[in-house]
């Protein structure tokens, strides 16, 4: 069944980019691609720590701002920095986010946005693909047509 299941995504990978296939490309294993997101995930955390006595020097700081830091932090930050080039965690961990047809291009803001909706919603369960495909693509990579890789 897991064979089956390798063999269905190479297929889809070939279907959707048949030249793809043609670029060479060192991925990345699925436990630098967990210690990167637990680096981000630190680092988010530690930017709501900075933020809360920042918000503090100010008098009467509405809910709604404060909501807004929370969902700026946690929204904004991948997405944003994916498309920029690269997040703190995939820097340390030496891998990059790619566009799946061109691996020396950086995905765009919507694909960032896409993907990381998509990690978020699946969770774990979008790793399960990364073992199975000889890309190493997770359910998410596939969805936003990026490709992650090592640098």
């Amino acid at each position: 069944m897991a064979k089956q299941m390798e063999e269905s995504l190479e297929e889809i990978d070939e279907i959707v980019d048949p030249d793809a296939s043609s670029q060479q490309a060192e991925y990345p294993r699925l436990l630098d691609r967990i210690q990167s997101t637990l680096i981000d995930t630190l680092f988010m955390i530690f930017l709501m720590f900075l933020a809360t006595p920042i918000l503090e020097k100010f008098p009467n700081v509405p809910d709604w701002v404060r909501i807004v830091a929370f969902l700026g932090i946690w929204f904004v930050y991948e997405p944003l920095c994916t498309s920029l080039g690269f997040t703190l965690g995939n820097y340390i961990k030496k891998i990059r986010v790619r566009t799946h047809s061109d691996l020396t291009k950086r995905i765009n803001i919507f694909q960032a946005s896409i993907r990381y909706i998509f990690k978020l919603g699946l969770g774990w369960i979008s790793l399960l693909t990364v073992t199975s495909n000889r890309k190493k693509r997770a359910i998410h990579d596939m969805v936003a047509g990026s490709i992650v890789i090592g640098v």
